[in-house]
């Protein structure tokens, strides 16, 4: 029975020394952030560029808000920095990710680390 105790106590103080290790591990992991670069342009001049620290899995629009002061509805961007959109003459934020169009709204688009936004703010031609 001493022994059986002896082994028990061995055991118990051998889970105590290990489980807080597991756990900080398994924290640090779930808490990643990333780095996204972020370019404004008005036509074709840029106006201003940040790169942003976001938790992973945030959005486009999650990264713009950190960097600068956004309004938007419905992940459609409107006026960043005090740079807003004219609908009468057809003005509008466009962004693209990587250099690639997107087809979904920037609420809806999901960053990778070392991404490369651009929006601009020009003319629709269509």
């Amino acid at each position: 029975m001493k022994k059986f105790a002896a082994f028990l106590a061995s055991l118990l103080m051998l889970l105590g020394v290990f489980a807080p290790a597991a756990t900080t591990t398994v924290q640090a992991s779930t808490t990643k952030n990333i780095k996204v670069t972020y370019t404004l342009k008005k036509n074709k001049k840029q106006i201003a560029k940040k790169t942003v620290t976001v938790k992973k899995g945030a959005t486009v629009t999650d990264g713009l808000k950190k960097g600068w002061k956004v309004t938007d509805k419905g992940g459609f961007i409107s006026k960043i920095d005090g740079h807003k959109q004219n609908n009468k003459k057809k003005i509008y934020w466009t962004f693209t990710v990587n250099g690639k169009q997107v087809n979904v709204s920037a609420d809806k688009k999901k960053l990778k680390n070392k991404d490369h936004v651009e929006f601009k703010l020009s003319k629709y031609n269509g």
